[in-house]
């Protein structure tokens, strides 16, 4: 059977799915849809095919299509499942709450009247998610105890999530303890097997969100933990680039900067395909990450580019612009994010809620005392008090003690600050937070030195400057062959995974003890580059550059000559699809507006007025003057594609010769704008 064979299209997608050839199950799939072989059945196949080969544009307008072809069929309940599926994808994929409210609306219509399906679980599980990113913890509640309830009988999944969901509201009303033991109970569900990739996922990501904005980091690093383990050779969508926000976010905690730094960029790379504003969370932590190494300015880029993605930027831009001197634009920054908070649908902090201020109130106490307002600094830092309390988080003491040993210091109470400052570093250093423990050192110092014990004070100041200096240190620049250590490796260098050398047309490729020959492609170049330094990030245009030349498409230059310019533009900024798909959910935004306004629901009007600016901006950047079409002069987005399909197709040759090696490559192999060789630390370097 061939995948060209008409019919047998679907036959072959079925089975490419699974065996988890997600890209190849998808391939056969578009192709029989675009011959018109595919049936409305057909359709939410097509749809969890396209999500876990990570094309969210397809999902959803596949899930679409079934919704409309089960309403033309007169299934009720089938449509309103696909409409459920939409609003699904639509809520943690792009986070536009108001096209989430429109297809839930339609589902809703359409359950009327009937009860106990896995559709009405999954309307309280996305319904339940909908209130809480949208600020109304309380309206959440009922539709958490709809998943749970119904999900119980008919759909694990969905009773899981509404679990989580559940746990996150009674947390967010300062049970925490309750919470966390909801929160035990849903991870039951993803260690147990019983749920499929997509919802393990979700369920994964969920409880690391709801731990990690709690500040129990401990658990939300054995939970990130797992949920690597699990991303290894489980995960789909969007949950690859998640998994790697999460880990940034422990790797900046325990203060491994520069491989959290990796981390971040790496997420970048792999949710940029999704919604652009989907990249503000990991560009958000971008610039957290480098604050912490004192790359200020690159803090500042990342993290207006998240503003400009349609993130909330602070505390982190407020912080960096005071680090950059600019004591008035950071106080303006900091107080707008207080006073007038932007909605954005965070689950590690949802919108409207105490743990969303926590981080806010303890830039506030710094950026006021700069400012020398000590009156908001002290009503900043005695709300803080009331949330650390309120939550039970040794984190958020940590901070809330940090912040009032700042206050009391500049009341010139030195005994209470030594105290406050003392306890923050104590609490710091159990969490395990080096960055933080140094903060509240260099904070003890200036209380020594302001009692005028200069002993102590210059022993504080050399603490916090050494834990600062290992957070900031750069490792050495390795060469181009040779780049990992005999102790970063973890294994003798005359002991390689394995030999990778091209022996006239043909790759001799040595891995495990079982030699294999490659006929020579263009990715096998590419891959002996990356397979020669772990580690080390390659930009695509590096690559292209130091490919043989093949013939007169590619120019002589350089690096950024006209090897480069060859490559010419990367096409239209947005294409026709998702132009058409930005036009559809702007409509959905303007129904939800207008019924908010409607309902005299201002909150509500505001959130959907915030996401219909965003959208037009992303279309006005697709368009120049006259509406024609902008493309994108980017070479490097031309390189990216040619040589992520080229490296693709040389892991697939290999596959073909050494199945093992071809999984461990598929692992290891990161392709975007930046490439790299990522595999276990403790693994062997190879012999290329």
């Amino acid at each position: 059977m061939r995948d060209g064979d008409g019919p047998d299209l679907v036959q072959s997608a079925h089975a490419a799915a699974a065996r988890g050839r997600w890209q190849q199950a998808f391939d056969c799939l578009t192709t029989a849809d675009a011959q018109g072989l595919l049936s409305g059945s057909d359709l939410p196949v097509l749809g969890e095919v396209a999500y876990a080969a990570g094309h969210l544009d397809v999902t959803i307008s596949a899930w679409e299509r079934a919704h409309a072809a089960f309403l033309q069929a007169d299934d009720p309940v089938g449509a309103a499942a696909a409409a459920v599926r939409v609003a699904m994808h639509l809520l943690f994929d792009t986070a536009l709450m108001a096209p989430v409210r429109a297809w839930l609306a339609r589902a809703a219509d359409l359950l009327d009247g009937r009860s106990g399906t896995p559709a009405h679980a999954w309307l309280g599980v996305v319904r339940a998610y909908e209130r809480i990113l949208s600020g109304d913890a309380p309206g959440g509640r009922p539709w958490a105890e709809q998943a749970i309830e119904v999900g119980s009988t008919c759909d694990p999944a969905a009773a899981a999530l509404g679990r989580v969901a559940q746990a996150r509201l009674v947390i967010l009303d300062g049970d925490v303890q309750q919470g966390l033991a909801l929160l035990d109970r849903a991870g039951v569900a993803v260690v147990s097997g019983e749920l499929d990739p997509l919802s393990t996922g979700v369920v994964y990501c969920e409880l690391v969100c709801a731990l990690q904005g709690l500040g129990q980091y401990d658990v939300a690093e054995q939970w990130t933990e797992a949920m690597e383990r699990w991303c290894e050779t489980n995960a789909i969508g969007s949950l690859h680039g998640r998994c790697r926000v999460h880990r940034a976010e422990i790797l900046r905690l325990r203060g491994s900067c520069i491989e959290a730094e990796g981390q971040a960029l790496l997420a970048c790379e792999e949710l940029r395909r999704y919604l652009r504003r989907e990249l503000g969370w990991p560009l958000n932590e971008l610039g957290r990450i480098r604050l912490h190494t004192g790359d200020v300015a690159g803090a500042h880029e990342a993290l207006i580019a998240a503003h400009h993605a349609g993130w909330d930027p602070n505390p982190g831009l407020a912080l960096a612009q005071l680090a950059l001197g600019d004591v008035a634009a950071a106080t303006t920054s900091i107080r707008g994010s207080l006073e007038h908070p932007l909605r954005v649908p965070w689950k590690e902090r949802p919108p409207n809620s105490d743990l969303q201020r926590a981080p806010l109130l303890e830039a506030q106490v710094e950026i006021e005392l700069a400012a020398g307002d000590l009156g908001r600094a002290r009503s900043a830092v005695d709300e803080l008090d009331r949330i650390s309390a309120r939550f039970e988080s040794k984190a958020l003491a940590a901070g809330a003690a940090l912040a009032r040993g700042r206050v009391q210091l500049a009341e010139g109470d030195a005994a209470a600050a030594e105290e406050s400052s003392s306890r923050a570093a104590r609490l710091w250093d159990e969490v395990g937070a080096p960055y933080e423990l140094a903060r509240a050192r260099s904070c003890l110092a200036e209380v020594y030195a302001t009692e005028g014990n200069e002993q102590r004070a210059t022993l504080e100041r050399e603490a916090a400057r050494t834990l600062f200096e290992e957070i900031r240190r750069t490792p050495p620049p390795a060469s181009p062959v040779d780049v990992g250590t005999e102790e970063l490796r973890g294994a003798p260098a005359s002991e390689p995974a394995g030999s990778f050398r091209r022996e006239g047309d043909y790759w001799s490729v040595t891995f495990d003890g079982r030699t294999v020959h490659v006929r020579d492609l263009k990715g096998m170049h590419y891959l002996a580059r990356l397979l020669a330094g772990p580690g080390r990030e390659h930009h695509v245009l590096d690559l292209v550059a130091a490919e043989p030349v093949r013939g007169p498409a590619i120019g002589a230059g350089g690096a950024h000559g006209p090897a480069h310019r060859a490559l010419g533009d990367a096409g239209e900024v947005i294409d026709a699809q998702a132009k058409e798909a930005y036009r559809r959910r702007l409509s959905e935004i303007d129904e939800d507006l207008e019924q908010a306004e409607l309902d005299g629901d201002d909150e509500r009007a505001a959130q959907a007025r915030t996401e219909r600016d965003f959208l037009v901006r992303e279309l006005a950047r697709a368009f120049g003057l006259g509406g024609r079409p902008r493309r994108a002069a980017s070479a490097s987005e031309r390189a990216r594609v040619g040589v992520t399909r080229a490296v693709r197709q040389a892991i697939a040759r290999i596959g073909e010769h050494d199945p093992g090696l071809g999984e461990h490559l598929s692992r290891a192999i990161r392709t975007g704008t930046y490439c790299a060789y990522l595999p276990d630390p403790r693994m062997p370097g190879w012999r290329v």
